[in-house]
């Protein structure tokens, strides 16, 4: 899971441009980048969050009045600097660009790039396949009648061999600036307008750190081109079929963004109202309600309004450390818990405590979580889940590609109670997961749920794209090869 932008506008975008990253941080911990153009590319990239990657030194050299950025956690390869992005081409024009997501036909689509093709990939980051495909479909048009219809036909070549989950922005040089995402539209993206200056990103949010108002998603197989001239260009490149990621609602997106017209803090309340329900089946009676910070406070807060129960904040999150969610290897999520949480011994010392956390993955940061709250004094130690068991492998750009890295995998609910040391478990169900992500009908009361779909593969094996068996044996195999 990553986190891009785009602006094109009419001053220098650099501080812009880090601005918005600043506020997709939590998209991404490994690498940050940005690219601008005033007449030349100008590129600053590496290792680690945008505040250790930008100074005003770098930041200084980053001119022009249009630019892309992106921060990233690795999926695809092992992480390396070489992965990060922003990546570009110089021919034609000079095509830059960046991506959320994950090509699911990534390893066929490398080796056909640079066996028959004759190009040399540098890196193992999926979006260099994405920028060679569109700057190979771009060279095939008319260069010297350069159009929209030109990008556009572009696009249709990407769509057409590239698999698999992408949001991408990309930046032609001395053209303008572009945004497209894949016919399911399963990472988000957005565009906005703002007079005569122009921005895209993973989440509304950045549109708030940088004063524009209004924005509109970038539809499913949809392409939008901005010209330096100002002129918005928007084509329905194929026919687009809406499955956008629900993990973007239990877990990564911000709660003060909006995702395909939902507004995550709304929807992570009906997880908790619709979660309550589930421990008041089990007869659990709490004497108080811990929300493990920080993606899981609003279902906390909805869910001790409908079952009557005091909500604390009886765990105290040190923000200076990264997310566990998306950290690599199980000793260093362990211990990053322990450094990032502390309980708040008053509010749990001999009562019943009900923990409310988004999602159960591997099971480590939840065993870590409860014993740390017995240690503090609690009586006994519940805990309730906004989502169903996590299964299967996510290939869509979440960090949880094999099927081994799953407590859940091929346990009861009962069996993962005695894993995590819970003296009770209680999970969303699938039904109450999708109607509170997909809210009530337009117009409409609580009582009559809206008709979404979403991606749900990382709860039922439903792939939309179609994944094969040998994909997912080869990224299995893939990952054991990467330093974790």
């Amino acid at each position: 899971m990553c986190g891009v932008i785009g602006l094109l506008t009419r001053r220098e975008v650099g501080p812009d441009l880090v601005e918005g990253l600043l506020a997709l941080q939590h998209r991404g911990q490994d690498s940050a980048g940005v690219l601008t153009s005033d007449g030349t590319f100008h590129l600053k990239k590496g290792n680690g969050t945008v505040g250790s990657v930008f100074n005003p030194k770098n930041l200084g050299r980053l001119t022009g009045t249009a630019g892309i950025g992106q921060v990233r956690y690795p999926t695809i390869g092992p992480g390396s600097v070489e992965d990060a992005q922003p990546f570009y081409v110089n021919h034609p024009f000079g095509v830059a660009m960046v991506h959320n997501g994950n090509v699911t036909n990534y390893f066929d689509l490398r080796r056909e790039l640079m066996c028959e093709d004759f190009r040399q990939l540098t890196s193992f980051s999926d979006v260099e396949p994405l920028l060679n495909v569109f700057a190979e479909g771009l060279e095939r048009t008319d260069l010297k009648h350069f159009s929209p219809a030109s990008v556009f036909k572009a696009v249709r070549g990407v769509f057409d061999r590239a698999h698999g989950a992408y949001s991408v922005v990309a930046l032609i040089h001395g053209r303008g600036l572009l945004a497209f995402r894949d016919p399911f539209g399963i990472k988000p993206l957005v565009f906005s307008q703002q007079g005569d200056e122009f921005a895209f990103a993973s989440e509304s949010v950045a549109f708030d750190r940088l004063g524009f108002h209004g924005f509109t998603d970038v539809k499913p197989g949809e392409a939008i081109f901005v010209d330096f001239k100002g002129k918005v260009h928007r084509s329905q490149i194929q026919p687009g079929t809406p499955r956008p990621c629900i993990f973007e609602f239990v877990y990564f997106a911000r709660p003060d963004s909006v995702i395909d017209g939902i507004e995550v803090y709304e929807a992570r309340l009906r997880l908790g109202e619709r979660l309550a329900r589930e421990v008041a089946r089990q007869g659990l009676k709490p004497d108080v309600i811990v929300p493990v910070p920080d993606t899981a406070r609003a279902a906390a807060s909805s869910l001790a309004s409908a079952l009557g129960v005091e909500l604390r904040e009886g765990l105290i999150k040190n923000r200076y450390i990264a997310r566990t969610f998306i950290m690599h290897g199980q000793d260093r999520r362990a211990l990053s818990v322990r450094q990032k949480l502390n309980p708040v011994r008053s509010q749990v010392q001999g009562r019943d405590v009900l923990l409310v956390d988004d999602s159960i993955v591997r099971g480590t940061t939840s065993r870590e979580i409860v014993q740390m709250v017995r240690d503090a004094g609690a009586r006994r130690v519940f805990m309730a889940i906004t989502a169903p068991p996590l299964r299967c492998p996510c290939v869509y750009g979440i960090d949880m590609m094999t099927r081994g890295e799953f407590v859940a995998k091929s346990r009861t609910v009962e069996q993962i109670r005695k894993v995590i040391g819970a003296d009770a478990l209680v999970y969303q169900t699938y039904e109450g997961l999708i109607e509170a992500v997909a809210g009530p009908q337009p117009g409409t009361r609580n009582s009559q749920p809206a008709t979404r779909q979403f991606c749900t593969a990382c709860f039922n094996g439903e792939y939309p794209t179609g994944v094969t068996r040998r994909y997912l044996a080869q990224m299995e195999r893939e990952r054991k090869r990467w330093p974790k």
